[in-house]
């Protein structure tokens, strides 16, 4: 118990650098002392221009990272595929078409974007299921029609934007993928929608536990497997369309996180979410971060960041699949 603690402790304090690293530097740059103090108490230009537009894409990037990497977990558990994520298997990718259509269509009903997005996502994930399905479900089959899936409707998404009237290219929270024009009102979206399925995951960590077991064996533990992973399912879901509503696509962070959670608390899922989430954060505000400040003045997407270190590892993790499962 004290190594996951210690773990977990040392990961906060990564966070909270991060955090300040985050709030701190970028095209204007200002101290810990002087930012703090001009937040609480005013009377710093530079403080203000932080607080309206740095501190929104910090908050927003957190709570992305937070609802992908345990969409990711979820997900894990519901197929028992270390592969299965979010982004990867293009229910990230539906969520912004649908979400991007029903907006387009009727402009008015913004603040339920989020909604949208996890009908989108919804219907997404029943597709990539249903193709995969052949007398089973195999796990390198699932990610690779979940791939083709993503990129379909990645396509969709891009033709909706490039063909869209005025009302729907100006959603740009579902087709971004910087965070660079997050407000105020993005960070209570996502932060009410990521806060509620956030709990509802960690609401669902022991059937996550239970559904890791062979089904006859959930099964005389007294566990409705099919119920378990329809509702395990759709927190996951909530979590991605929340996540790609606001932060938009942002692939990768659901397959990277969960693995490093599983070698550093166990698999567990009481213990796994949990610090899952807090990784999950501290990755994309570092890649978000990084994207701003490595080329200055140039931006460099965080989701750019993430697919050029989440492609490399994909492949290391088909082939060690494809080692398991003798495919």
């Amino acid at each position: 118990m004290r190594t996951p603690l210690l773990r977990f402790t040392l990961l906060v304090l990564l966070l909270l650098a991060a955090l300040a690293l985050a709030a701190t530097t970028g095209s204007i740059r200002i101290g810990l002392p002087e930012l703090t103090h001009g937040l609480l108490f005013g009377g710093s230009d530079k403080a203000d221009i932080i607080k309206d537009l740095r501190l929104p894409r910090i908050f927003v990037s957190v709570m992305t990272g937070a609802a992908l990497a345990v969409s990711g977990a979820l997900l894990q558990a519901v197929v028992r595929n270390p592969l299965a994520d979010a982004g990867v298997i293009g229910i990230s990718a539906g969520a912004s078409v649908f979400a991007l259509l029903m907006i387009g269509l009727f402009p008015l009903l913004y603040y339920w974007l989020p909604l949208f997005a996890f009908v989108g996502g919804a219907l997404a994930w029943l597709l990539v299921y249903a193709l995969s399905w052949r007398s089973g479900l195999s796990p390198i089959r699932l990610v690779l029609v979940g791939i083709a899936v993503n990129a379909s409707l990645t396509g969709i998404g891009q033709l909706l934007h490039a063909m869209g009237h005025s009302s729907m290219t100006s959603v740009n929270p579902v087709t971004a993928t910087t965070f660079s024009q997050m407000t105020w009102d993005d960070v209570k979206v996502i932060v009410l929608y990521g806060a509620i399925g956030l709990a509802l995951a960690f609401a669902t960590s022991v059937w996550c536990n239970m559904l890791a077991l062979q089904d006859r064996t959930a099964r005389s533990l007294g566990l409705n497997v099919p119920r378990a992973r329809l509702l395990v399912s759709a927190v996951a879901v909530l979590l991605a369309a929340a996540a790609a509503s606001v932060g938009g696509l942002l692939a990768f962070v659901g397959l990277l996180v969960p693995p490093v959670a599983r070698v550093a608390v166990g698999s567990d899922y009481k213990r796994l979410l949990p610090f899952a989430a807090l990784a999950g954060a501290l990755l994309v505000l570092l890649a978000d971060t990084l994207g701003r400040t490595l080329l200055a003045p140039i931006e460099i997407p965080a989701s750019v960041i993430m697919t050029v270190i989440g492609g490399p590892v994909l492949i290391f993790l088909l082939r060690k699949s494809e080692r398991v499962h003798g495919h």
